[in-house]
């Protein structure tokens, strides 16, 4: 039965939402090419939730939205939260912050009208945003080659402290003449 445990612990810490008790069976059953009785899964887990809560383990299983999820305990949420802290005070470097600017204000928008824009190729910046959850997909366009339309997400409007997107200030809008500089207008 060890066996069987330690599949189902590999299953729930690789699992990005809780994993529910038929996802899991049915992942165990077609490993092993048989049926895995519930029962066997649910003795498993209750000895995976009895050996994480021991003092020398710093996570434990817990039963939430219909699955089973590894979760830290509550006494190491100071560190963790130090650590999370920590790293959402990466800045974006230059050409990131850019490409959400532009993402953000022609929304949506094709990764080649960013590049057209910004005259220079942008796949690091947009995997990078798209690493952050600052930008997501919001779909294909209905042009020729289909290509793939980003947009700002929710995890964008918390990281900037706005609730809409109208709340983002307004590109200044620059004439010919605010861009030159010493020159007299022709037609003076």
């Amino acid at each position: 039965m060890d066996f069987l445990q330690n599949h189902i612990e590999a299953l729930i810490f690789c699992s990005p939402t809780p994993a529910k008790l038929a996802d899991i069976k049915a992942c165990l059953s077609e490993m092993f090419n048989a049926d895995v009785p519930e029962e066997d899964i649910q003795g498993a887990l209750t000895r995976i939730e009895e050996k994480f809560q021991g003092e020398e383990y710093s996570f434990q299983l817990y039963k939430a939205g219909g699955g089973y999820q590894f979760l830290t305990k509550p006494a190491y949420q100071a560190s963790i939260g130090i650590m999370l802290k920590q790293q959402s005070k990466k800045r974006l470097s230059t050409s990131a912050m850019e490409t959400l600017s532009i993402i953000a204000y022609k929304q949506p928008i094709s990764k080649t009208d960013v590049e057209n824009i910004r005259g220079v190729n942008c796949d690091y910046a947009v995997q990078k945003l798209l690493d952050k959850g600052l930008i997501e997909i919001l779909g294909k366009a209905e042009t020729i080659g289909r290509p793939i339309l980003y947009g700002t997400s929710p995890k964008f409007m918390e990281y900037f402290g706005i609730n809409d997107i109208n709340e983002l200030p307004t590109p200044k809008d620059f004439t010919s003449e605010v861009n030159t500089i010493g020159e007299t207008p022709e037609n003076q």
